[in-house]
C-alpha cells in the first residue's frame, strides 16, 4: 500500500475525533474562510470558487456581488454580510462534500493534529513527514489487533468463552484492516469516514 494512501485510510481507523475536530473547513481560520476573506478584500469572487461545485457556482457570484454591495453601507453592515457570506459558502462547501453543516467554529479552535500536519505538508511541499507519521500510526494499530487475535486464537477451542474472545478480536482485526484497503484505494469525502466507522461499530 502506497505510503501516502495510508492518510486517509488511517483517519478513518484510528480513534474517532470529536465533530469539532473534524470539521477544519467550518472554522473561521479554516481555508476556507480564508479564501473568503481575500475575495472580499480583493473584490474578486474567484479565490473561493475552488471551494463550491460547478452547479453552486451561481448561489455563491450572485451572493457575493450582493455581499459586496451591502458591506458599502457601514461597518455593521459589512459584519453581518461577511458573516452570512462565510457561513452560506462553508454551508454550500460542506454540501458538496455529502457534510452536514452546523454553524462556523470560532477561529483558534484546535484541529485534529494530522490536518494540521496535513497543511503543513502541503504549505512545505514535501509529503514525507506526513507519511512516515500515519505509516506509524497504521503500522502499530494492525500489531496490535494482531497479536490480540493471534493470543486469542490459541487458546480459541478451551471453552466456548475463549472461542468468543478470539472471534470479537478477529473481528475487530478484519475490520480494521478492511476499512484501511478500502479508504486507501477509493476516495473519500467529508463525512465519508464517520459513516463507515459508524457502520462497522455494528
Amino acid at each position: 500500500m502506497p505510503r501516502f494512501a495510508l492518510v486517509a485510510a488511517t483517519l478513518l481507523a484510528l480513534a474517532v475525533p470529536s465533530p469539532v475536530l473534524l470539521a477544519h473547513c467550518d472554522t473561521m481560520d479554516g481555508p476556507v474562510v480564508v479564501a473568503a476573506r481575500l475575495a472580499l478584500e480583493k473584490g474578486d469572487v474567484t479565490p473561493v470558487l475552488k471551494w463550491v461545485r460547478p452547479a453552486d457556482e451561481k448561489e455563491i457570484r450572485e451572493l457575493f456581488g450582493k455581499t459586496v454591495t451591502v458591506r458599502q453601507k457601514g461597518a455593521d453592515a459589512r459584519e453581518m454580510a461577511d458573516r452570512y457570506f462565510f457561513e452560506t459558502l462553508v454551508r454550500v462547501h460542506r454540501a458538496g462534500e455529502g457534510a452536514p453543516y452546523t454553524g462556523l467554529v470560532p477561529a483558534g479552535t484546535p484541529v485534529e493534529p494530522v490536518i494540521a500536519l496535513t497543511d503543513q505538508a502541503l504549505a512545505a511541499g514535501d509529503a514525507d513527514r506526513l507519511a512516515n507519521a500515519m505509516a506509524g500510526h497504521v503500522d502499530e494499530g494492525i500489531r496490535r489487533r494482531f497479536t490480540r487475535a493471534a493470543e486469542a486464537r490459541k487458546r480459541a477451542d478451551e471453552s466456548v468463552a475463549k472461542g468468543r474472545e478470539f472471534v470479537a478480536a478477529y473481528v475487530e482485526l478484519t475490520h480494521y484492516v478492511e476499512r484501511l484497503h478500502r479508504d486507501a484505494t477509493t476516495a473519500a469525502a467529508h463525512g465519508a469516514g464517520e459513516a463507515t466507522s459508524a457502520a462497522h461499530a455494528h
